[in-house]
């Protein structure tokens, strides 16, 4: 390895391995040994390098599971069995992990929501212009209440409607629906302001954000 930035990775997994595996007790024995995980909480985030979840909640290894993709979008559920990666990942932490919690987290400066909400296709039908256009219902809700407004406002609208379009899409989902009615499961969508350090939670009742207080 001769490049700097993997070369400075290597070292950070040196620190990373001293904490967790060199102890008297590591947190790695535990995981690795008997049942294995038991996250509780699936939180579906975007890939972006600034937004990543166990950093954001300061979560220790085992604590989430999580699944990244670009603009942190959950497709509606297709009957038919095929190449499905977010799909795959939210069943297995629902119906095999049995996680309790599911928070779509958005975030401020989405790249891929940008590109949706501006028609900035970053590749002429490539897969980020094909995938972002999960959060349609997201831009013409946004488009209809907000048309006039300046570029920046349309794209955090857009950030902002479209985790609802995620949870709306969740809820699509017969195993996600039937562990929300039989034991509870709760779903929520969170919004990650990364120029303010701020988390805003979606009220479904009053169908609108509000601050987290904390």
């Amino acid at each position: 390895m001769s490049k700097k930035e993997i070369l400075r990775l290597m070292a950070g997994f040196r620190k990373f391995r001293d904490k967790y595996f060199a102890n008297e007790h590591p947190l790695y024995t535990r995981l690795s040994t008997g049942s294995g995980q038991s996250p509780k909480t699936l939180i579906i985030g975007c890939s972006d390098s600034r937004v990543d979840p166990a950093i954001i909640t300061s979560a220790s290894p085992g604590e989430l599971f999580i699944v990244r993709n670009v603009a942190n979008l959950v497709p509606p559920f297709e009957k038919k069995v095929g190449v499905h990666g977010v799909t795959a990942a939210i069943e297995f932490a629902v119906v095999n992990l049995a996680v309790e919690n599911i928070i779509v987290l958005g975030h401020r400066q989405c790249g891929g929501i940008r590109a949706l909400m501006m028609n900035q296709s970053l590749k002429p039908n490539g897969f980020v212009e094909q995938w972002v256009r999960i959060a349609q219902s997201a831009k013409d809700r946004v488009m209809a209440k907000y048309g006039g407004s300046d570029e920046d406002t349309l794209c955090r609208h857009g950030e902002l409607e479209s985790i609802v379009t995620s949870l709306d899409n969740l809820k699509t989902f017969p195993f996600v629906e039937s562990a929300m009615r039989e034991r509870g499961l709760s779903v929520m969508g969170i919004y990650f302001d990364l120029e303010q350090g701020t988390l805003l939670e979606y009220d479904e009742d009053r169908k609108e954000f509000k601050n987290i207080e904390l």
